[in-house]
């Protein structure tokens, strides 16, 4: 991770931690790098870049501004206006983009935002080129074998332009619908839209394909987003679900590249579920290449039981769906993901795509002819208890010998039964203790060892 970069993007509470002021500065020295490719190689085309946003009201602001920055520096800005994050990463691909960029917190609270940078592939930006970019923001940034503290405007007919692309949006709706193989009439479909990206287009998609659509959480205001809604609130499509006695529900987070399901009875599926149920069906399928599986550390260790019993391997990655997609790419899988619901099928994405995450559990349920609750079968998902603590240095508590000794004994102690995992978050000030046992009361029991440790050290409140 970088000075300003986390695992996911630039990201921080509106105008504190990320300002407009930072977002001209990555629009003028994104629009000036390309441009100077170009023209070192002798290519004369313009510098086009592809921007998307979500639903947040500090998310005009920093559209504006990356505009600014862009336009200045002589690219042309194509807007996608409110969209998510896997579209902007499927048109970047699809029409030749040099880079795309994201304006989204993803499940942050609606007074936070960030910046996710694309590369020309739909891919997340690579880090050379994100580490030029906190140079800039820096003052100096050393690239082409020169030092650069300040970048040369466009003049004249060089100056670039903005240009309203709702037609890129749409065509990645059209994408979606083309990968439904079954039609869904006649199956109650319930989306919880998080009041974020998904608003405008899920619904889209799934009338297209014939389902009886109740939609909650699709009214955005700009401050609404996340709020009480959305994957990191399944409560509430669970409820939902329950009340209008619906087949399945499909809740995603801000700018919809994560998604968590509810089955008919109200249970929730997380993104390991997800992972099982489609590893499963793929392998059916001889669709499941290497017969490997992509997670994470965080990922559940029934997850890794249940493939396994499968005849499944499972590469576990560090925390992102960056890692998960890397391995991913580099390895020749083809299924991917994280127990928050970030899901990659990277035949159809390059990202993980909340949406078409839907749709393939929806393929599923339809081919196997089976309940949303009879998808899982044969998944035990082990009893799981996760902390978060706000701290003021990331690496003094993840450093400290006590508390690593702490955790070593427990997981000692744990043994085949069980596990604890301690990690810095990418994208907060935050550290993250996560246990798995055979009960939560093990769990719990373990959690309090070393959080006592982490107090005696005043590594936390």
């Amino acid at each position: 991770m970088g000075k300003y970069f986390g695992t996911d993007g630039f990201r921080g509470e509106a105008n504190v931690n990320l300002t407009a002021d930072h977002a001209f500065a990555i629009g003028r020295f994104l629009g000036w790098y390309y441009g100077e490719k170009k023209r070192r190689t002798g290519i004369a085309d313009e510098v086009r870049v592809v921007i998307g946003k979500d639903t947040r009201r500090s998310s005009y602001m920093f559209e504006y501004s990356l505009v600014g920055g862009l336009v200045a520096s002589g690219a042309d800005a194509y807007l996608l206006h409110v969209t998510t994050t896997p579209s902007v990463a499927y048109v970047t691909r699809i029409d030749s983009f040099d880079c795309g960029i994201m304006i989204s917190a993803s499940h942050n609270p609606y007074y936070d935002n960030g910046i996710k940078l694309i590369n020309s592939n739909g891919e997340k930006m690579e880090d050379e080129v994100i580490d030029l970019v906190e140079q800039y923001l820096d003052g100096c940034v050393h690239v082409f074998d020169e030092d650069f503290t300040t970048l040369p405007y466009a003049h004249k007919q060089k100056i670039g332009c903005t240009v309203d692309f709702i037609a890129g949006r749409n065509r990645y709706i059209g994408y979606l619908i083309s990968l439904g193989l079954y039609s869904f009439r006649g199956v109650k479909v319930g989306l919880d839209c998080a009041n974020g990206s998904a608003w405008s287009i899920a619904k889209a998609v799934f009338d297209a394909l014939g389902a009886t659509t109740y939609v909650i959480n699709a009214e955005p205001n700009g401050t609404n987003i996340n709020t009480g809604a959305g994957s990191t609130h399944i409560e509430v499509l669970q409820n939902f679900v329950r009340e209008k006695g619906l087949d399945i529900g499909f809740a995603y987070d801000g700018d919809a590249d994560r998604c968590l399901c509810v089955d008919e009875k109200g249970n929730i599926l997380t993104g390991d579920h997800i992972m099982y149920i489609c590893a499963r069906y793929m392998k059916e399928r001889n669709e499941l290449r290497n017969d490997t599986v992509v997670a994470t550390v965080m990922s559940n260790l029934g997850l890794f039981k249940a493939l396994g019993e499968l005849g499944l391997s499972c590469a576990k990655t560090a925390v992102g769906d960056k890692y998960v997609y890397e391995y991913m790419s580099s390895n020749g899988c083809r299924l991917g993901g994280e127990q928050s619901g970030h899901i990659i099928f990277s035949k159809y994405a390059t990202t993980g795509d909340g949406i078409l995450t839907s749709l393939k559990i929806m393929e599923v349920m339809l081919a196997k002819k089976k309940k949303a609750s009879e998808l899982s079968v044969g998944f035990t998902f082990y009893p799981q208890v996760l902390y978060n603590f706000r701290v003021s240095d990331k690496k003094a508590a993840m450093e400290d010998a006590d508390v690593l000794a702490a955790v070593a004994k427990a997981n000692e102690s744990l043994g085949d039964s069980g596990r604890v995992l301690l990690r810095a978050s990418g994208t907060e000030p935050v550290i993250r203790l996560m246990l798995e046992a055979e009960s939560e009361e093990v769990c719990k029991h373990y959690a309090d060892g070393i959080i006592a440790v982490l107090r005696e050290k005043q590594l936390i409140s």
